[in-house]
């Protein structure tokens, strides 16, 4: 028996743990596809703080992370963790990576017994070199098989705007794929579904350390053909990675691959972006933590995806510099000569 059978063709009652930008766009997302297909749907947002809950559910907006998009009057926001996650048939995690593990040993005794999971987090647990569906797995004491991850080009502000955008469904289970993309199917926003979650994952955790040293060579000053070279051979050095762990080398070429990294890479709408600019600016990382309200993952992941690499012998020398400049051992002004120092050989050659 697979995990859908049994259910309706999409969710009914949706959770949605985090109400940051991401968080509260899935959740918007969700809303839509219901009332897209005629399905009535609950969502509803978990989020810490008082003031956010209290704007979501008072004037239907959240206007610390997306401005004056208004939400669907179906979703509804509570502190109370325990009350989000009653009666849930989907539960959907949008929470910083690095408190994920914590956090679903709290969760664990509030979920449904056959609560189906989704990660939208985009991070490498540090210590363990966990992926996100692992800590899942882990904590949750649930099969792979319940569990997926969206990822993708999925800058949330303009998903929010209902900006058309394409995105990837990861899971080991197919027919629990396709249940979650029919039930984040909206107008504007259109899922494809894959098996290969280590690819995606690995993907979406790479092009966050890709695009901290392409926010950097903004901040300094770098021209197109820096930043496209950078771009490109982080793509490389994200299949590497995603090959020697058992990802598809199509998914990298795919919209968690080459997609998102395009995206986080080019858009000021990207915190790793954001955050490695104001790096090549001059800024330290206490002033750039200061400067953001949302986490950059790829300040906290990036050590944790070098030392993986460390492990499988894969060659990541953007990965490397940047891991450097991070922990004080290299400079902005040193990065430059260092984001492409490989050896000569053919460039088809990974």
């Amino acid at each position: 028996m697979t995990p859908v059978q049994g259910r309706p063709g999409s969710a009914v009652s949706v959770a949605v743990l985090g109400a940051g930008s991401w968080g509260t766009t899935f959740a918007k997302i969700l809303a839509d596809a219901a009332t897209a297909s005629g399905v009535e749907r609950r969502i509803r947002l978990w989020g810490r703080r008082a003031e956010v809950v209290e704007q979501i559910n008072l004037h239907h907006r959240n206007p610390q992370y997306l401005a004056d998009v208004e939400l669907p009057p179906s979703i509804t926001a509570s502190t109370d963790v325990a009350e989000v996650l009653t009666g849930a048939d989907l539960v959907v995690l949008a929470v910083p990576a690095q408190s994920l593990r914590l956090q679903l040993r709290d969760w664990k005794p509030l979920l449904e017994p056959d609560a189906l999971v989704v990660s939208l987090m985009k991070g490498l647990e540090l210590n363990t070199d966990a992926r996100m569906s692992e800590v899942i797995c882990e904590e949750l004491d649930i099969p792979a098989s319940r569990i997926a991850v969206v990822s993708g080009p999925n800058l949330a502000m303009e998903i929010a705007r209902e900006e058309p955008t394409a995105s990837v469904v990861a899971c080991p289970n197919s027919a629990v794929a396709g249940w979650i993309a029919r039930s984040c199917t909206a107008p504007y926003f259109r899922p494809y579904t894959t098996t290969d979650i280590v690819g995606v994952e690995i993907g979406g955790i790479v092009k966050n350390v890709i695009a901290l040293a392409v926010g950097i060579c903004e901040g300094k000053q770098m021209g197109d053909n820096t930043k496209a070279s950078v771009i490109t051979r982080g793509l490389a050095e994200t299949s590497r990675l995603a090959l020697a762990l058992g990802g598809s080398a199509q998914t990298m070429a795919g919209l968690a691959g080459l997609g998102d990294l395009v995206a986080t890479c080019s858009s000021p709408l990207s915190r790793n972006h954001t955050a490695g600019r104001l790096l090549g600016q001059g800024l330290t990382l206490d002033e750039v933590a200061e400067k953001m309200t949302q986490t950059a993952e790829g300040i906290k992941s990036g050590q944790a995806v070098h030392e993986l690499a460390g492990k499988l012998g894969v060659e990541m020398p953007i990965t490397a510099a940047v891991v450097a400049v991070l922990a004080g051992k290299l400079s902005v002004d040193q990065l430059g000569p260092l984001l492409l120092a490989r050896e000569l050989k053919s460039e088809g050659d990974y």
